[in-house]
């Protein structure tokens, strides 16, 4: 316990990830609180302002006090992209290890994560007009497949009605011939990761849950609330399911869906450790984090 609790003094960071609805963050704040550390967040959507009920946003009270970066950094209209968080993430972690605190990367978005951890290089392609609106045209169902052959592991990682999100992704492929690749480089820090999943049966119960608390705290004024803001239908498909004229239903479904997509992103990384959130491990978990 005491040498784990030295390596992190030498660069360690602890990532909290898996599954949305298995308590990711309320595991972040106790370890936080446990060790003096700070929470960044690795979720491609809570970087949003505005968006705070359909994405089951940390609230301030949840927090406890515990600092988070990456929450209210993007205005919704515009794109927030992966190099950009990558980039916000680095510099977080450098302001949080600086002040002598420990930085721990808390989220569901993989492809977020392995830009931070696996050192992901974001190729500098320009915007190839033609191509968006040739492949405008094509059905979602159809882009998944092209994006498939192109790049089976971003495929996996990706919301199949996001059109938007598909197109860049074939537009990318297209452009460097060959998926992004991995640097050679080693990150500058060293991470401990620690995954938390449910079983399928108990998973849908506190996505149930969750969604049904969603519309009664006003889903549905939130995204009035948004478009009255100038953001448009097209922008708010493209920022999920939630906020496209949603039902208890479609959502439940869309998340179950997600979750799924979570869990086959995750289970290529082997140096997650994973424990069953419906279970007691808070103690175990704390034995092996401090």
């Amino acid at each position: 316990m005491r040498a784990l609790k030295k390596d992190f003094s030498r660069g360690f960071i602890i990532v909290i990830l898996g599954q949305t609805a298995t308590g990711k963050s309320a595991l972040a704040v106790r370890v936080a609180k446990k060790v003096n550390g700070e929470i960044i967040s690795a979720d491609s959507r809570q970087v949003y302002k505005k968006l705070d009920i359909g994405t089951g946003k940390i609230t301030k009270k949840e927090m406890k006090g515990v600092p988070h970066h990456l929450i209210d950094v993007a205005n919704p209209k515009n794109k927030f992209t992966a190099a950009e968080f990558q980039q916000k993430a680095i510099s977080a972690m450098a302001e949080i290890c600086k002040k002598g605190k420990i930085p721990i990367i808390c989220g569901g978005t993989g492809f977020y994560i392995d830009a931070v951890t696996r050192g992901v290089v974001f190729p500098e392609v320009p915007p190839n007009n033609a191509l968006r609106k040739k492949l405008a045209l094509i059905s979602d169902r159809a882009l998944m497949l092209k994006l498939e052959k192109l790049d089976p592991e971003r495929a996996k990682n990706i919301d199949p009605k996001n059109k938007v999100r598909i197109i860049r992704a074939i537009e990318i492929a297209k452009a460097l011939g060959k998926v992004p690749q991995i640097t050679a480089v080693q990150p500058l820090y060293r991470f401990v990761k620690i995954g938390l999943y449910l079983p399928t049966e108990k998973l849908k119960v506190k996505i149930e849950k969750r969604v049904k608390k969603m519309f009664a705290n006003g889903l549905l004024n939130e995204i009035k609330k948004i478009k009255k803001a100038g953001v448009s239908d097209k922008r708010l498909k493209e920022l999920g399911f939630e906020y496209y004229k949603p039902t208890p239903e479609s959502v439940i479904n869309g998340t179950m869906q997600y979750a799924k997509r979570q869990m086959t992103w995750f289970k290529r990384d082997k140096e997650i450790k994973w424990f069953d959130a419906s279970k007691k491990t808070k103690h175990f978990l704390y034995s092996r984090i401090l």
